[in-house]
């Protein structure tokens, strides 16, 4: 891993694969790390022979940290949106747009395929509806439009994120995340003790619980993406789980009916998660998307 400037602040960031294959940029979601992406994943893209970017976001694993700008409040933004008022947040989903094109412009790569899962997916839309000369393809994977009526989790899934842990109690941290990784897991929910482990060892790495904050006050003031999605011009594949309760099906149908030539792809039984089993399926389904970029609609998944 290497940190490096872009877009004024210090983003932390892998690049694994070959150096001169067509470049995959992958943008994580809300609180999570770069290291969230499987690894599997990654290595499997990498032996196709793509180049394979994985990054940091601003307030989360060790890029920049924004703890100056406090904790936005979170009931009071999505009150402010309900009612038609702009609330003010510390930054938006676009300024996050905006590093992953400066992270691209350090790198010194024109154009590159975007994949981003859940808050990624909707930084992803933003980076193709805002430059589209920088999007080859698009994947926008357990996302949504951001539509009110498409977009809201179950009310379990709400609670469970509003109760995030502040305390520095690893073992309090662990036990929250466990619970919320078998809450959003679908049919596919992975053992206890490895999820344990894996947020044991993120949480090691880096923890921010009021960068949490205020990522998710930039999810809530972005507000409905639906007209913007409409501008979004790269071949675009929508990858969601029949059985995500944190960003519902429908916020991925959405997607794929907005987004022009969008195809979508539904695994029956998958959750708010990247499950070992689905590597390989969701691998497959990207790299027939850049290889063929085709518009035409795709099955659902068994």
């Amino acid at each position: 891993m290497a940190l490096i400037r872009a877009n004024g602040i210090e983003i932390d960031y892998e690049d694994e694969g070959p150096r001169d294959g067509p470049a995959i940029l992958m943008v994580m979601g809300l609180g999570a790390q770069l290291v969230r992406w499987p690894q599997a994943m990654v290595d499997a893209l990498a032996a196709h022979g793509y180049r394979v970017i994985r990054f940091d976001n601003r307030d989360v694993g060790l890029s920049t940290k924004f703890d100056h700008l406090g904790a936005p409040h979170i009931v009071w933004t999505a009150m402010q949106m309900q009612f038609g008022r702009a609330p003010t947040v510390p930054y938006t989903l676009t300024d996050m747009a905006q590093d992953a094109i400066g992270l691209l412009d350090a790198l010194g790569i024109d154009r590159a395929h975007v994949v981003g899962a859940s808050m990624g997916g909707m930084i992803a839309q933003l980076i193709a509806a805002r430059w589209p000369e920088r999007v080859r393809t698009l994947t926008s994977i357990m996302s949504t439009t951001g539509a009110p009526a498409c977009s809201r989790p179950s009310m379990r899934t709400t609670a469970l994120l509003l109760r995030h842990p502040r305390s520095d109690d690893i073992e309090a941290i662990v036990a929250h995340g466990t619970l919320a990784g078998r809450a959003v897991g679908g049919r596919f929910p992975m053992e206890d003790a490895v999820m344990a482990d894996r947020i044991r060892a993120e949480t090691l790495r880096n923890r921010c619980p009021t960068g949490f904050l205020r990522q998710m006050a930039a999810i809530i003031a972005d507000g409905d993406r639906t007209d913007r999605l409409r501008r979004i011009t790269a071949p675009t594949l929508v990858i969601h789980g029949s059985d995500d309760p944190l960003v519902p099906v429908a916020g991925g149908r959405a997607t794929a009916r907005t987004i022009p030539g969008a195809r979508l792809l539904e695994i029956d039984g998958m959750g708010h998660t990247l499950p070992p089993e689905l590597v390989d399926p969701i691998v497959a389904a990207i790299d027939d998307h850049i290889r063929h970029r085709r518009r035409d609609p795709i099955p659902q998944a068994a």
